[in-house]
Order: structure tokens, then sequence, then C-alpha cells
């Protein structure tokens, strides 16, 4: 029989028994469970969050084998939704789960946000307009959002908190087109490019196609990291990185950046670097 103080007591000397007994009452979003959300559900469910807002439309393939937490060869053709909605509850099996098997709609939004403490990103990177509407929401509704993402063999962390920075105004996604916004949602995520030095075969980076490498290992970090900050988020502890600051750590390199980037991709200098890299990656599309 399953016994919550019994499966989470070993959380206990790092939060308190009451603060262990707030996460259970907190609700956490996630929208995507692939590399990331995946992730994510699994290490929230043992920190003993007891409820979710889950959404996902997709399932799983050969080709996640290389990063999803809920992809094998017994789940490929599975929705991700119901096979990452199982392991969460064979970890916890009375956690409140509400389910949106056809992922984040512009109808389903505010039900899908509802009671929430915290939004964890874990959308697809090109899922652009869906990744806007779910932030402005959030911002409307002053829920606390973080987006960790896996770049190379490390995690980049921004948090969007409310009265802060917006993640509209730190990335300026607004009204560009779809590679561009790829080029400033990728560069603004991580100024520091700790990532980039090691990059082996750089032709397998294509915004234009919606494609890009990706690691098992960063995915991993990236659910360690923001798990982390969501234990603080939601029990109100200090040192949350909210934008235009964030974190960078490149496992690979050894190295840790803080990042500031005041005015996001206003900023003169990022201005410069998004230039830079919008000449580097047309330059490696195929000739017209």
């Amino acid at each position: 029989m399953f016994d919550y103080e019994a499966a989470f007591d070993r959380n206990i000397g790092w939060v308190t028994e009451s603060e262990q007994r707030r996460l259970r009452s907190c609700r956490v979003a996630i929208a995507g469970l692939g590399g990331v959300g995946g992730n994510h559900l699994l290490t929230l469910a043992r920190l003993g969050i007891g409820a979710f807002s889950l959404a996902d439309f997709d399932e799983f393939s050969i080709a996640n084998f290389n990063r999803q937490a809920g992809a094998s060869m017994s789940t490929v053709g599975a929705p991700k939704l119901s096979v990452m909605a199982s392991m969460a509850r064979d970890i916890q099996p009375d956690m409140d789960l509400r389910m949106f098997p056809k992922g984040v709609t512009p109808e389903n939004l505010d039900e899908f946000l509802e009671g929430v403490d915290l939004y964890v990103d874990s959308l697809d990177f090109f899922a652009f307009d869906t990744r806007r509407a779910v932030f402005a929401a959030c911002e409307r509704k002053g829920i606390p959002a973080i987006t960790a993402a896996p770049l190379g063999m490390g995690v980049a962390f921004l948090a969007f908190m409310p009265g802060k920075m917006s993640f509209e105004s730190y990335f300026q996604l607004e009204g560009q087109s779809h590679f561009e916004q790829g080029l400033r949602f990728l560069l603004g995520l991580a100024p520091a490019r700790l990532h980039a030095s090691y990059l082996v075969d750089p032709s397998r980076v294509r915004l234009d196609l919606q494609q890009g490498p990706s690691t098992g290992m960063a995915c991993m970090l990236c659910a360690g990291l923001a798990g982390t900050q969501a234990l603080k988020i939601l029990l109100d502890r200090p040192g949350i990185p909210a934008a235009p600051r964030g974190w960078h750590f490149d496992a690979y390199r050894g190295r840790l950046a803080h990042t500031w980037l005041p005015g996001g991709n206003r900023n003169p200098v990022q201005k410069l670097k998004i230039a830079i890299g919008r000449r580097q990656l047309a330059g490696m599309l195929p000739a017209q």
C-alpha cells in the first residue's frame, strides 16, 4: 500500500516536514512530455509534488530513444501523455492529474493553467506560437514560468517571475519569421554560448527544417536544475535568477555562466550576436 510520508521521507532534511506537505498541495503545469518534459515530470513526482496539469499530443518513436524518459521499444507508437502519466503514478499513485491529450490550445489554455502554482516549459523548441501564448497567459495570471533548455551537454535556465521581465520583452519574437524566432530563442536562452565550441557538425543545426542535435545528458541536467528552482519557487525560498538574469551550465566544458542580458534580445551586444548568428546559419542552408 502506498504511503506518501514513507515514500518521500528521504527528502526531509533538505525540506522540512511542513514544506513537504506544502509541496504535496502544489500543482505544476508541464506542456510537452518529450525530452525535457518527461524528465521534469518524474523528477517533480519524486519531489512529492501532488498535482500536475499535463499536455502532449504526440506519440513515442524510435527517434526519441536518445533522450526521452518514456521512449523504449514497448512504448513506440504509444501516446507520450498516457505513458508518462502511468510512470508518474507508479511513483505517486494518489497524485491529481489533469491531462490534455490535444496539447495546449487557445481553447484549453485557461483550463490548463487553472489553479497552477508553477509552469515548467517543456514544449518542442520550435513550438513558438504555443510557447508565446502560454508564457503570456502565465504573465497575466501571475504564475511563475521557467524554462530549462538542453543545449549540447548542458542546460540553460531562465525564470519569468510575476512582476519581472516578461518572456516577450526578453526574446522579442513577435512579428518575426519562424527562422528568426528560432535564432532569437536559441541565442536568448544561452547568450554565453558555452555549448558552441564542441559542436562537431554544424550542418545538423537546421532552423529552417526545425531540426537540431540533442543529448540525453542535457535533458537530465535540465530536470535537475529546473526541479531545484521549482522547489525554491514553490517554497518561497530566495535565489531565483529572474530574467534578464539566467544560468548556463555546461557539463562537457565544466563551466557555469551567470548570464545577464539587460533588455533581452534588444541589448546592443546581443543584437550583434544575432546578426552574426543569422549570417552563419544562413550560410549553412543549401543553395536555392
